[in-house]
């Protein structure tokens, strides 16, 4: 524990042919802002033959964020999308009351040769009065968000809204997600800049918070009220999230995230049941755990 902050050390666990990093949920903090889930997935080098391939699977109550720093994966889900995410873009998919979707390492990258992967699958928690909304997926280019920068350090805000900025992607609460680059060693104001709880993802390099030196792999969270002067280290890369937390509290099971049990113990039963709609031309299936 920091002066001010929860520090929050990457826990890896296995998804097949490839390790994560988990940051949240965690036991001392479930949630930043309506973010409930971060998993940092790489860098790593995908090799013949172990190809991502994440069958279908469903999703209630929450908004998927997928952000690649390298590499690419198609998105297919049961309203027929079928997007390539690119690094640097975003890929938003809302699932309310109930979507299924696969992700996989894209045909073109099959060809036997090996390519990185890296990047971060983040769920948020959709407010009470949006969790039963109808399904929807939206793709925003790279150059589509705003990017600015200022005394040799980079920003482009992700998503929702930031240091006067607002990024397209369609958020339903209060929340910012931006991503920092620094070539060298630089204080980085945060004050007036954020609304709400904040989290500094780093991803490179380090960070200097509270007396603290924290390095890549860890997570600092702190309210904005509470925020310590931060300062970037050299070639380093941080992500900022966080916002406005909800009032009520969300439950999480596999896939699922309602703000009541029941809502997830009657998607549990639909999932069991094969009662979601599936994705067109997918036939694998992970099962309930």
């Amino acid at each position: 524990m920091s002066n001010r902050g929860l520090i929050i050390e990457e826990r890896s666990r296995d998804i097949g042919d490839f390790l994560v990093g988990r940051l949240i949920p965690f036991r001392k903090k479930r949630m930043v802002g309506p973010f409930i889930f971060i998993d940092h997935m790489g860098p790593a080098t995908v090799k013949p033959g172990h190809y991502m391939d994440i069958g279908q699977h469903p999703h209630i109550g929450l908004s998927t964020l997928t952000y690649l720093l390298e590499g690419q994966i198609m998105h297919r889900d049961t309203l027929g999308t079928q997007q390539l995410v690119e690094a640097g873009a975003v890929g938003w998919m809302t699932a309310g009351k109930g979507i299924v979707h696969t992700e996989r390492t894209p045909e073109q990258l099959r060809d036997g040769g090996e390519h990185a992967v890296h990047g971060y699958q983040i769920w948020v928690a959709l407010p009470k009065d949006k969790e039963f909304i109808d399904p929807q997926f939206s793709y925003t280019k790279a150059d589509e968000l705003p990017s600015w920068s200022e005394n040799g350090t980079s920003f482009k805000l992700v998503a929702g809204k930031g240091f006067g900025k607002v990024s397209p992607v369609p958020v339903f609460s209060d929340l910012f997600m931006v991503e920092v680059k620094s070539t060298t060693k630089a204080e980085l104001n945060i004050s007036g800049q954020l609304s709400g709880e904040i989290g500094v993802c780093i991803v490179e390099g380090y960070i200097e918070a509270c007396s603290e030196r924290i390095d890549k792999g860890n997570m600092l969270v702190s309210k904005e009220e509470d925020i310590c002067k931060i300062i970037l280290g050299e070639n380093s890369h941080v992500l900022l999230f966080g916002g406005q937390p909800f009032a009520e509290e969300r439950y999480i099971f596999w896939n699922f995230v309602a703000s009541d049990k029941a809502t997830i113990e009657a998607a549990k039963e639909r999932w069991q049941n094969k009662a979601f709609e599936m994705v067109p031309g997918e036939t694998d299936y992970i099962p309930l755990p």
